[in-house]
């Protein structure tokens, strides 16, 4: 079952490591990533663009007005859909400098069954089926409510 990752990234110039988010990101199986740049002041989009060009499964996508996390979802879900056959689309919010794109691409890896199996659970407990918006779901809520599975040294970027 294929998985779609929607990261808002907002001024992190800073906080993307090329080589290492690519490193993370090809070993990913099954999952398709959305980096959304939500009107970063930095260099942020052209980091994206490069993280894409090295990475058969991302997609960025530029807003040009800042927007607030729901409506820069929405945009990444949008797309997604449109672009690719996905069961689940899970989102992450990156809007300062702690948070750090390669460690956040390695906890999504190596909790990568984790997460799945939470949207399943998520999913069976509703009695109706959910539209594509009302079934997205937050990955750091899943990673904050497991943080006693994670290294602190991974975690301490989500909080």
């Amino acid at each position: 079952m294929k998985l779609g990752i929607i990261i808002i990234c907002y001024n992190i110039e800073s906080s993307i490591d090329i080589l290492q988010s690519s490193i993370y990101i090809n070993e990913l199986t099954n999952l398709e990533i959305c980096l959304v740049n939500n009107c970063s002041d930095d260099n942020t989009y052209e980091l994206l663009k490069e993280v894409k060009e090295q990475c058969s499964n991302v997609s960025v996508v530029n807003i040009k007005k800042f927007k607030t996390e729901n409506s820069a979802v929405k945009a990444g879900a949008r797309y997604m859909s449109s672009q690719f056959n996905l069961k689940y689309i899970g989102y992450i919010n990156i809007e300062n400098e702690q948070s750090n794109l390669s460690l956040l691409i390695k906890a999504v890896h190596d909790h990568q069954e984790g997460i799945i199996n939470h949207i399943q659970n998520i999913t069976k407990s509703k009695a109706i089926k959910l539209t594509m918006f009302q079934s997205l779901f937050s990955i750091m809520e899943y990673l904050s409510n497991n943080k006693k599975n994670i290294q602190y040294s991974e975690f301490q970027y989500f909080n």
